[in-house]
């Protein structure tokens, strides 16, 4: 039963936690920016470049022949990826740069000074009464 507390315990950990709503927000995140590449920002691109699509390049290794179908290397799905990859890392900096950036400005908001303890209140006092008797 320890390794089950001890486990139950890391995993309620709040960096775990954290970790884990990343994870599935970046999932999330990741399926629209692929959307918004492949259906959005793609189709224009490929009509400016010809009616170009990335996914039909392919260099085919060995031909078909009867039931074997060919052997491609589809370095045109590879580029589709790697642009994808370009935008989302993109998108995820800019919006990393835009939360570091509203911290900073959470952070540079001056704290109001604690109020004076008793203490302090007791010994300003006593010097005050000093200062008078010189």
């Amino acid at each position: 039963m320890g390794l089950v507390k001890e486990f139950r315990e890391f995993a309620m950990k709040g960096s775990v936690v954290d970790l884990a709503v990343g994870v599935i927000i970046g999932v999330a995140f990741g399926k629209i920016v692929a959307s918004f590449v492949n259906d959005v920002l793609m189709p224009p691109l490929g009509v400016l470049l010809g009616g170009v699509d990335f996914k039909d390049y392919k260099a085919v290794l060995v031909e078909a022949i009867g039931d074997k179908p060919a052997v491609t290397l589809n370095y045109g799905m590879f580029i589709q990826n790697v642009i994808d990859f370009i935008i989302i890392a993109a998108a995820i900096f800019l919006m990393i740069k835009a939360m570091d950036s509203a911290k900073k400005k959470e952070e540079i908001v001056p704290a109001t000074p604690p109020a004076p303890s008793a203490e302090e209140n007791l010994l300003t006092e006593i010097r005050d009464l000093l200062k008078e008797k010189k």
